[in-house]
């Protein structure tokens, strides 16, 4: 077992260069990820049966740069919805590409999951690493400013860590989160058993597209209510469940912290494989998305399929239309600061 990297030079992307595919061991512990969006391509841990694999992800490169669910992509340069596709900065107001209706969603079309990054793998003393560099040119997407980002994805011996680290040259905004869907079942399962925790009772509140209203909503009782374990799908088709046209769960839960540290925000718990998953983030709230747009039959690895509720994700980030609302914690960058979450996924088996 032991630890070790493995990289090998996976294809090439028309315009932009080759990309490199990486494999992480740590005892029993195992990922994949790829330069082409920074992305996680496979993420393996133990349970009752034996180690398995625990997220969705497809077997080529060309299916990453088809894919439109953003399948194990670091989103950015900022992650979730940016109203009317557009921010204001310093007296000026910044179009940005707009590909989600009237709207920007994960940076655009052409976003950090969509790009090359650079890449370097090696050895530290928690567990193998590689680390991810990009820089988004000035203009790109419509955003001002160059930004360099770094992502770093580190193995442990009972998970994987993701340090994010942003500086630009200009004022500008930065919300970075990984959106790996997962399912600690393994494959052909949903994820609507899995029994969801959160050290959240309050959500946002968000119009029928889905963005952000301003209000803070009191999740306790209603079926945005997991302040105690609870499987996914025991409520996720109550008509009380706002807006409908999230079609399930694509909230984003306020952590309900104690300090600025890494702490506990989410915990899930999978009864047949016996796989629990703790998420620890810096960040103030985590979007939680149940997988409810999955395309019905998208092929998976080794011939799999994935549809609807086949996956969830937990995108610690900031919060979504964040440049937009001056009441939520500010996402923007300055010029000589330098923007640093982390987000950990701790894996056991009971």
């Amino acid at each position: 077992m032991g630890v070790n990297i493995e990289r090998r030079h996976w294809g090439t992307v028309p315009g932009m260069g080759g990309v490199e595919h990486f494999t992480l061991t740590h005892g029993d512990m195992s990922a994949s990820m790829i330069s082409y969006g920074a992305r996680l391509t496979s993420l393996r841990a133990p349970g009752r049966q034996g180690v398995g694999e625990v997220i969705l992800g497809f077997d080529t490169l060309e299916a990453y740069v088809r894919d439109q669910t953003s399948m194990g992509a670091v989103c950015g340069r900022v992650a979730g919805r940016i109203s009317r596709g557009h921010i204001e900065l310093g007296g000026l107001c910044h179009r940005l590409d707009r590909n989600h209706g009237g709207h920007t969603l994960h940076g655009g079309s052409q976003g950090f999951g969509s790009r090359v990054w650079e890449a370097e793998a090696d050895i530290g003393t928690e567990g193998p690493y590689v680390l991810f560099e990009y820089f988004s040119l000035d203009g790109e997407m419509g955003f001002p400013g160059t930004v360099k980002t770094t992502v770093v994805y580190t193995l442990t011996e009972n998970g994987l860590r993701m340090d994010f680290l942003a500086e630009s040259g200009k004022p500008t905004v930065v919300n970075l989160t990984n959106h790996a869907y997962f399912n600690l079942a393994g494959p052909g399962s949903d994820c609507l058993g899995h029994e969801l925790c959160f050290l959240a009772s309050r959500c946002l509140e968000t119009d029928e597209e889905l963005i952000p209203t301003g209000a803070l909503l009191n999740v306790r009782g209603t079926a945005l209510d997991f302040t105690r374990p609870r499987a996914m799908g025991a409520r996720i088709d109550d008509g009380g469940l706002l807006p409908r046209s999230a079609c399930g769960y694509d909230h984003y839960y306020v952590a309900d912290r104690r300090g600025k540290g890494v702490e506990l925000l989410a915990h899930v718990f999978e009864p047949g494989s016996g796989r629990n998953m703790e998420m620890r983030t810096t960040y103030p709230g985590v979007q939680f998305y149940s997988g409810n747009h999955l395309p019905e039959g998208l092929p998976g690895r080794a011939g799999e399929t994935y549809g609807p509720r086949a996956g969830f994700c937990l995108e610690a980030q900031g919060y979504p239309d964040a440049p937009n609302r001056p009441e939520f914690p500010s996402v923007a960058l300055r010029p000589g600061a330098v923007m640093k979450h982390k987000t950990e996924y701790r894996f056991f088996v009971r």
